[in-house]
């Protein structure tokens, strides 16, 4: 009796040994009976696009088995089919499942067994096509409803209706199905609730105090919705275009704002390493690739305090050398900072000194002669800046960036650049390049009276309006 329990005993461990086996990985069955011996593509969202996970051909009865050992990490997938047509499909846990529609109505004769929130979604998203319908069946006749104020008064409430029907359908939905992936997805879909924020009875505009509290709370709580611990957010189709948005919209495009929210943002992902991993990278490229001038501050914020610290290993040391070396080199000319001292020397062999020059702007234009822009700028510079503003306190530092007197003394006379400061640096002695990031010419800097750096790699025609704003606000 002992070795026929233990025989069965071992039997079940076995037994569930095999169904834990068949449970891993993934396995989804499409069937779509249009497309027998097609290809059909598995994709997902990532970053606001679409990209491709797998490809399988269907056989004669349409029927698509998308199968690995590896389970798909969890997200919003979608089908993409011959027609050009594709469906989504959210995926959490439970990934042996099967899916069958047709292309009569995708979503709409969608029916999937197997996995309980993906079957949910489903629901959701018949649900939602039921209610664009019917919106967009009210526009319509708002549309041809002409002068008709009663009619029109009753489409907009049966609008506002239909409107208040998804809300209440994704708030029970929610509360329905705590700790799902499923309720997490429709959570984050919605905009934070805002108080109805008061104010002290006397206080000065207090419309424009309000606004002020609210966009602050706004910003605030932007994030409330989404758990920045769940990684699974990167595989939706919102949840980028939500950080885009946060940062585009709702944060001040200064480097100190954009640096501030960046991190909370990425702190508030510390300990799930994909969402950190992401986050890191968003905000980094995204200062990094700014048109914004002055923005390379924020690059060199997040470069210093996630990648060049160490926290970043997910980086090469390749790329993590390159990036050291360019954040060395843009540092001395962040905006904020002190010029760095030149001393160099004018045709005649004067010595003129940056930092003893006395005017209320100064402008240090590097340029070489034989550059085709140059040719162009630096005589521009001179007549549509220099000229009109050099009686208003603004001075130019031209620099010759290379050692051939002729060449320069040429130029000069070609373009009678004769009353601005005209310097060179023949020996090299002042190693300027090291300390004013000249990847090209011309490269232009404007300095105020302290020789702080305001702006920098401006157009000439940018100039004259960035003066009158600075001198009239000085």
């Amino acid at each position: 009796m002992r070795k026929v329990k233990l025989f069965l005993l071992a039997a079940l461990l076995s037994a569930n040994a095999i169904a834990a086996m068949a449970a891993t990985g993934h396995e989804i069955k499409l069937t779509v009976k249009e497309f027998p011996n097609q290809d059909i593509i598995l994709g997902y969202y990532f970053n606001s696009k679409m990209y491709v996970r797998d490809t399988v051909r269907t056989d004669a009865a349409g029927l698509a088995i998308f199968k690995d050992e590896e389970a798909l990490p969890g997200g919003l997938y979608l089908f993409y089919l011959p027609n050009g047509k594709y469906f989504d499909v959210l995926v959490s846990d439970e990934q042996h499942f099967a899916l069958r529609t047709d292309t009569m109505d995708l979503v709409g004769n969608l029916s999937i067994s197997g996995a309980r929130e993906s079957e949910l979604f489903l629901g959701y998203q018949q649900f939602i096509d039921k209610q664009h319908k019917n919106y967009d069946r009210v526009q319509k006749e708002l549309a041809s409803a002409g002068n008709d104020e009663e009619a029109k008064a009753k489409l907009r409430a049966e609008a506002e209706a239909l409107g208040n029907e998804v809300a209440d359908y994704m708030n029970r939905e929610i509360a329905q199905y705590p700790g799902t992936f499923y309720a997490k997805f429709l959570k984050g879909l919605q905009d934070p609730d805002i108080p109805d924020f008061e104010v002290a009875e006397g206080t000065a505009n207090p419309d424009s105090v309000i606004q002020a509290m609210t966009y602050h709370y706004y910003k605030e709580h932007f994030f409330d919705n989404i758990d920045l611990q769940d990684e699974r957010f990167l595989r939706t189709p919102y949840f980028a275009q939500k950080l885009e948005t946060f940062i585009d919209k709702l944060v001040i495009q200064v480097p100190d704002s954009v640096v501030k929210e960046g991190v909370r943002l990425i702190e508030m992902a510390r300990g799930n390493e994909e969402m950190f991993r992401f986050l890191v990278q968003f905000m980094f490229n995204r200062a990094n690739e700014s048109k914004i001038m002055g923005m390379d501050a924020a690059m060199v914020a997040f470069a210093e305090k996630y990648y060049l610290s160490g926290e970043a290993t997910w980086a090469d040391q390749e790329f993590l050398d390159k990036l050291e070396t360019r954040v060395r080199e843009i540092k001395p000319t962040l905006i904020g900072n002190k010029a760095h001292e030149m001393r160099m020397e004018s045709i005649e062999g004067q010595i003129y000194s940056l930092n003893e020059l006395n005017a209320e702007i100064t402008i240090v234009a590097f340029f070489e002669p034989s550059c085709g822009h140059c040719k162009k700028e630096i005589p521009k510079l001179y007549r549509e800046v220099f000229e009109p503003y050099r009686s208003k306190g603004v001075q130019v530092f031209a620099v010759y960036t290379l050692a051939d007197r002729e060449e320069w003394t040429n130029f000069i006379n070609e373009h009678e650049l004769y009353d601005w400061i005209n310097v060179y640096d023949p020996y090299h002695q002042t190693h300027f390049r090291d300390y004013y990031d000249i990847k090209s010419t011309p490269t232009i800097f404007i300095l105020d009276r302290e020789k702080k750096i305001i702006a920098k790699k401006l157009d000439v025609d940018q100039m004259p309006g960035f003066l009158d704003y600075v001198l009239s606000n000085k």
